[in-house]
């Protein structure tokens, strides 16, 4: 069943895109719903984009539940190791 739960906000980044180019991220889209590539009945989608630069300006993940779980703890862990000051 899918939920159609979609949340955006926005994020200050860079990510590497097609042709192996740098671009800045502005936004990012997390949702549960039925993967375009993944081999899995569902999966949680993140895409990172920059609106204004057309829809080129985008990577997008497709992450087992599992394997978003981990990725948020690893992203914690890593945060969490990082003197405070280095993150203000």
């Amino acid at each position: 069943m899918c939920t159609y739960t979609t949340v955006k906000d926005a994020m200050d980044g860079s990510a590497k895109g097609p042709g192996g180019a740098w671009f800045h991220v502005s936004d990012v889209t997390v949702y549960f719903d039925h993967p375009v590539h993944a081999m899995a009945e569902h999966t949680l989608n993140i895409d990172f984009a920059d609106p204004s630069k057309g829809p080129s300006a985008r990577v997008a993940l497709e992450l087992t539940a599992e394997s978003a779980r981990r990725l948020v703890a690893a992203i914690q862990e890593a945060l969490a190791a990082v003197p405070a000051e280095l993150t203000a």
